[in-house]
């Protein structure tokens, strides 16, 4: 038989042809990523009826494949889907959205690896979800990727991670009934998301036991985080890190909470820089319970009951640094229910091994910063701040037992009831220390302060 010639030609146009037929590719033409189109499966764009086989048909294939899995604009309405190892879901953002049917979850993966998800929009349609379960649930993912999609009315969290690790960036996260994102056991940078509206919080990182964590929460807007689970403090916070070392917490914009903007309990090593905040309950920045060395530094809060607090030695919490902020409007939507003690109206709260150095604090209903309280005070400095307007400038701890205090270089103006006061707990104990008196207290270093 004689050989057949095959021309470059030919040879192109198979190449061409059997990969069509291998990959389905989306057309590159179209502007559209490569990969499978999830209408060759058998789904339709805003069909009525439940897509959950042939949409879980398509995600299987594209994960064989090691493809990406194109769903075009429209709705698809769905169950409960699995995502496998190397799963990549893609759509148009804003306009390929995928519907909740009926629960536990709307996507779940499970020990798998290198899951990417990008451009969806996922509805929960207030969907009842697993308890602590999310829209998106994901356990023992590593490679994950969450990426520029939106996330709504999840009757539950919108989030929810457990032992993984990747990166949740850009999505648009409204209306979740407990959690935009709940991190428990992970390591995540979670970066410039949109969370509003929120049941219990915005951004949970959690670990189930002390340890570090070390995620980065950076750049993200929060608004209108409630407490419908109420509690003291545990739900309410725009971003929540329990039990979690190594976390820094930056650059967010965060709006109305029930309680905090940041909270940290027994967070150790937890790192809070060049946050906005604005419109609190309770107080703005929190590190409580057994912490070890905390930083809050160049953060601005405006209207809260109380500014930023680094307290609890009576639970082991001490160590940090607490520079460059601006605490501004204090406990004044409780004014009319302040009294001396009532534990709301201070700019800025610490209680031992901590230094609070160069902040401007202004306009607090009761103190512009307060050392200590009853027994717990050990080892702080106050330096080179500045207060104003502020009943009381400074107050610290006179109470027996009480250790020691630098208070140098402070600018206070107009401080009404004295610039700097000694407490024995609730009860002021001495007059203005600011001009006499502090050699009864050897355990108190003041000097250096100018008062207008």
């Amino acid at each position: 038989m004689p050989a057949m010639t095959v021309s470059r030609r030919h040879l192109l146009l198979g190449a061409l042809s059997g990969a069509a037929l291998t990959a389905s590719p989306v057309a590159a033409q179209t502007g559209r990523p490569q990969g499978l189109d999830a209408a060759s499966f058998g789904l339709r764009a805003d069909s009525p009826d439940d897509q959950t086989e042939s949409l879980q048909r398509a995600i299987d294939r594209a994960a064989q494949s090691f493809q990406p899995l194109w769903l075009g604009p429209g709705t698809y309405r769905s169950r409960a889907l699995t995502l496998r190892a190397s799963s990549r879901l893609i759509g148009e953002p804003g306009r390929s959205r995928i519907a909740l049917l009926q629960g536990p979850s709307l996507l779940q993966a499970q020990g798998v690896d290198r899951v990417t998800l990008t451009g969806l929009t996922f509805d929960g349609n207030s969907v009842p979800l697993t308890q602590g379960g999310g829209l998106v649930q994901c356990s023992d993912v590593h490679g994950l990727r969450i990426v520029d999609c939106a996330l709504v009315n999840a009757n539950g969290n919108a989030i929810g991670l457990f032992k993984c690790d990747g990166t949740v960036t850009g999505n648009a996260i409204a209306q979740s009934a407990d959690n935009g994102v709940m991190a428990l056991d992970s390591r995540l940078t979670i970066r410039a998301n949109k969370i509003a509206n929120s049941g219990n919080g915005g951004i949970r990182v959690w670990q189930s036991v002390k340890r570090f964590d070390g995620s980065i929460v950076t750049d993200n807007t929060i608004e209108d985080t409630q407490a419908r689970a109420g509690g003291n403090g545990q739900n309410g916070n725009g971003i929540n890190v329990y039990r979690a070392a190594g976390v820094t917490v930056r650059d967010n914009v965060i709006r109305r909470a029930a309680f905090s903007a940041v909270r940290g309990n027994a967070a150790s090593d937890f790192t809070v820089i060049g946050n906005d905040c604005a419109q609190f309950g309770e107080t703005a920045m929190y590190a409580e319970f057994d912490y070890q060395n905390v930083t809050f530094v160049n953060n601005i809060i405006d209207d809260a009951a109380n500014g930023i607090a680094v307290t609890n030695f009576d639970h082991g919490g001490h160590g940090g640094t607490v520079r460059g902020n601006v605490v501004r409007n204090i406990g004044q939507r409780v004014l009319s229910t302040l009294t001396d003690g009532s534990g709301n109206g201070f700019g800025i709260s610490i209680e031992a091994d901590v230094v609070a150095s160069g902040n401007t604090i202004d306009n607090c209903a009761y103190a512009g910063l307060r050392l200590g309280f009853g027994p717990y005070l050990r080892n702080v400095k106050a330096s080179d701040n500045t207060i104003r307007r502020s009943p009381y400038g400074i107050v610290v701890s006179v109470a027996p037992d009480a250790g020691a205090a630098v208070i140098t270089g402070n600018r206070i103006e107009g401080a009404t009831r004295g610039a700097i006061v000694g407490l024995a707990w609730h009860k002021a104990m001495t007059g203005d220390l600011a001009q006499g008196g502090a050699d009864k207290f050897p355990q108190l270093t003041i000097g250096g302060n100018r008062v207008n």
